[in-house]
């Protein structure tokens, strides 16, 4: 499975469902309504106006799943979904779209020891107590691997891995 189906299943169902009934409810009626009705538009062959009427607005569902992974998005990310949601749909020219990408915070992670999720960036599980990320001997702070020493106190750091004779 790719990541943009993983991705895609995030979008909830009812985002799906409500950009067709979105979709279908506006553009029907331009279809059998509004087309026929303009003098202009009356000329053109049936399929003309269907496509016409049909594609014109194509990209409401699209932009409800958008909506939808938001929610979905900031949801599994412990954020104020509702609130980011909100947003996104009520700030103009996807401008709040563009804010949540930005300002989203990083995935949770499973916890080795626990399997429960926990925010990113903490260096010890909640929990269970378990290590989440390494950190220096001498002054505690979180460092990456295959760090010589810590950016914050200078200590030499232990090998992270066993090294051959």
């Amino acid at each position: 499975m790719s990541r943009f189906t993983r991705e895609l299943k995030v979008v909830p169902r009812a985002a799906w469902i409500t950009g067709i009934v979105i979709y279908l409810g506006l553009t029907t009626p331009i279809f059998f309504f509004a087309i026929p009705g303009d003098p202009e538009f009356a000329k053109w062959s049936r399929w003309q106006q269907a496509l016409l009427a049909y594609g014109l607005l194509s990209l409401m569902i699209p932009l409800c799943a958008l909506y939808g992974y938001v929610y979905g998005d900031a949801k599994r990310r412990g954020m104020r979904y509702v609130m980011w949601t909100l947003l996104a749909i009520f700030i103009p020219d996807l401008i709040g779209m563009i804010l949540y990408f930005i300002l989203r915070s990083p995935l949770p992670k499973e916890c080795p020891g626990c399997s429960r999720m926990v925010k990113a960036g903490f260096i010890f599980c909640p929990h269970c107590g378990t290590a989440l990320q390494p950190t220096c001997p001498n002054c505690g702070k979180p460092v990456e691997p295959g760090w010589v020493n810590c950016p914050h106190c200078g200590q030499n750091l232990p090998s992270q891995s066993p090294r051959a004779a």
